[in-house]
């Protein structure tokens, strides 16, 4: 993790990344979290595994996914969904 006065800190960073892959920073955003992915590694690689995540999950049906581990998915949502 690097912070850089003045810029975007990796916990910010963490905060836009669905926003950034979806397209919907405002250019000055878009600029300063471009800027922070040359210089940090770790936020370049998490977007990285974000993008390989978001295009697996696009080929997952749910007939793929074994009930048990639906089951297990939607309780964890609803227990997150409580707090």
């Amino acid at each position: 993790m690097i912070e850089v006065p003045g810029e975007l800190t990796c916990k910010e960073m963490v905060e836009l990344m669905n926003d950034y892959l979806e397209g919907r920073l405002a250019p000055a955003e878009l600029s300063e979290f471009e800027r922070h992915l040359v210089y940090c590694d770790g936020c370049a690689d998490y977007v990285q595994q974000l993008r390989q995540l978001r295009t697996a999950a696009t080929r997952l049906r749910e007939e793929d996914i074994p009930e048990k581990t639906k089951d297990a998915l939607l309780e964890a949502f609803r227990k997150w969904k409580r707090q």
